[in-house]
């Protein structure tokens, strides 16, 4: 397959979303010659940003705020978004009328020239996926090393895929974040990355798959739609510290032409240790889990030391954003999930306020209750599940910390900050997703830090 299917086709995509996904998706179908048309759920107004990155190809016809089946009927192919559920009404109306149906992340799979790198799991792939890179471009270039460049892109958050696929070669490399939707969508076409790695699972997006054995199910076709040849064999790399991923390499080791791989903690040696700045056991997990790759492709110890301290932390995963009267604020508004939440957590020893709370994905937090209550002096929730949680740490058997509920995050930071003294750290880890109250959790952390910056020094 290549650019030249698109020619001329009537090429649905459907949800431009905010992402980037859908922006990327579409500019790649007009820059190949698709008579391109874009259908969402949502207004203009919320997907304004989107919209404006599209400006320079006029000739894109949108229908917005609805679907209309007649354009499912009518295009030659639909794109989806990943977010969209495969038994969609819109889609079996596409099925009905024998339409080809894909996704950007199958057309990057099929054009790419290059050795894929997969990173999924329940937490951490995004800073894991970054570190990956971070570590492998430390051999770019260099004697030995025979990949000439690093790419680094998938779920991470409003990365180019399919408009950069052209300036990809087949010595390089491409680091990808992978989520469930997108495992779902290239076991389709039974496609998966050479190298595969797991960070951990614990339940998520129980809203859409009902149970974690099916979210697991979803997450594993990243090794199951792995190819296995004799000449090429599908490397698979999971977290000994994590049950699943145990369990998975033990399963999967028994398979011959695929190398199997285990990462832990224990890993990470005392002199990159002390190179590594990001704060929380979880991200020494990640880091664990990014030196098994960057081991794999032989990175030497020396390299790694001597790049670390260059690595940035990726916005919004426990990002200090201010420091006023001796208090520290940290944005962390990518813990989407309550065992995100239970290591930032463990991150810090200083007397805590954490907000939290948002869209309600349908999982449980009795655990995350127990740890807000052992680490927090006070909770302010916000969101469809700031009830849930706070009768959570209610439960708990340590029941010290403070409940106070917010409507808004501008009242969640106004509260803190009448409760903080100096020594104190104010933590925005939600647990959940945004889409209650933000268009996703960059827009929340965003105004988080916007609130922060307004209070008084």
């Amino acid at each position: 397959m290549n650019k030249d299917f698109f020619a001329g086709k009537k090429v649905l995509v459907m949800g431009l979303g905010r992402f980037g996904g859908g922006v990327d998706v579409a500019k790649f179908a007009c820059s190949a010659g698709g008579k391109v048309t874009i259908t969402d759920l949502a207004p203009a107004a919320q997907l304004s940003d989107s919209l404006k990155q599209l400006e320079k190809f006029p000739n894109i016809e949108y229908h917005l705020g609805s679907h209309d089946p007649v354009d499912f009927e009518q295009a030659d192919m639909i794109i989806v978004n990943p977010a969209v559920m495969p038994d969609n009404e819109f889609l079996q109306i596409t099925r009905q009328h024998n339409k080809f149906i894909t996704s950007q992340i199958e057309f990057f799979f099929q054009l790419c020239p290059a050795t894929i790198i997969g990173i999924t799991g329940a937490a951490g792939k995004s800073t894991t996926a970054a570190l990956t890179a971070h570590l492998l471009r430390a051999g770019a270039g260099r004697e030995g090393f025979k990949y000439s460049k690093v790419w680094l892109s998938g779920n991470i958050g409003n990365e180019p895929l399919l408009t950069i696929v052209d300036q990809i070669s087949d010595d390089d490399l491409v680091v990808l974040e992978l989520s469930s939707f997108q495992l779902e969508q290239l076991a389709q076409v039974r496609k998966a990355p050479r190298v595969a790695l797991l960070t951990n699972l614990t339940p998520n997006h129980l809203d859409r798959y009902g149970t974690f054995a099916a979210y697991c199910d979803a997450k594993e076709n990243i090794f199951k739609s792995q190819q296995t040849d004799r000449n090429y064999p599908a490397v698979s790399i999971f977290n000994a510290e994590d049950k699943i991923g145990a369990e998975w390499f033990t399963k999967y080791k028994q398979e011959t032409n695929r190398i199997c791989v285990k990462f832990s903690t224990d890993d990470v040696t005392d002199e990159i240790r002390k190179r590594f700045g990001l704060p929380a056991r979880a991200n020494l997990s990640n880091l664990a889990a990014a030196l098994a790759i960057a081991g794999y492709f032989g990175i030497e110890e020396e390299q790694i030391k001597a790049s670390l301290p260059a690595f940035k932390p990726l916005p919004h995963r426990l990002e200090l954003v201010a420091e006023k009267n001796g208090v520290k604020w940290y944005n962390d508004s990518k813990a989407t999930t309550p065992e995100s939440v239970i290591a930032s957590l463990e991150a810090f020893e200083q007397p805590m306020i954490i907000i939290a709370g948002g869209y309600d994905k349908g999982v449980p937090f009795d655990e995350l209750g127990e740890k807000i209550a052992q680490k927090a002096k006070a909770a302010i929730l916000i969101g469809q599940t700031a009830k849930k949680i706070a009768a959570s740490i209610a439960d708990s058997s340590e029941n010290n910390t403070k409940i106070k509920f917010a409507h808004l995050l501008t009242e969640a930071v106004n509260l803190a900050n009448q409760l903080v003294v100096e020594g104190d750290v104010v933590l925005l880890s939600p647990a959940c997703a945004s889409y209650d109250m933000f268009d996703n959790f960059e827009h929340r952390g965003r105004e988080f830090t916007r609130l922060v910056g307004e209070l008084g020094d």
